[in-house]
């Protein structure tokens, strides 16, 4: 069975970061998220896998991010929560973003696959 540890977790979390610094978060997390996945945005909005697909590859990349205070939190044999606080920051942008993160991250057979994302701001 996969490992829903700490390192691997952040592990994958760096990879969707790292893709979103490429404009290129649609397509991995397209791959990523479960087929009834959700992510819910500190503006209040809340999206499924098919619009986040379609709406993150081109989005204006991020230049550089940090993950701190990582910690994982198991919900049960075949899904964990890791959770963490994330400086992001853009190209013109006056300060970086900061938040707190949690994904949810589940087994589908023996893929890890996020199922739930969400960002709670500190600086917006």
């Amino acid at each position: 069975m996969p490992d829903l540890g700490l390192e691997r977790l952040l592990s994958i979390e760096r990879r969707g970061w790292d893709s979103l610094c490429r404009s290129e978060g649609g397509t991995f997390y397209g791959r990523l998220m479960t087929p009834d996945a959700l992510m819910v945005l500190p503006n209040g909005v809340v999206m499924d896998r098919d619009t986040i697909a379609g709406s993150l590859d081109g989005a204006p990349p991020w230049t550089s991010y940090e993950l701190e205070d990582a910690r994982v939190v198991p919900v049960s044999d075949r899904s964990a929560a890791l959770v963490y606080t994330a400086t992001a920051t853009r190209e013109g942008d006056a300060a970086p973003f900061t938040a707190l993160m949690a994904s949810v991250y589940c087994l589908l057979g023996e893929e890890i696959r996020l199922a739930l994302y969400q960002q709670t701001t500190i600086t917006h």
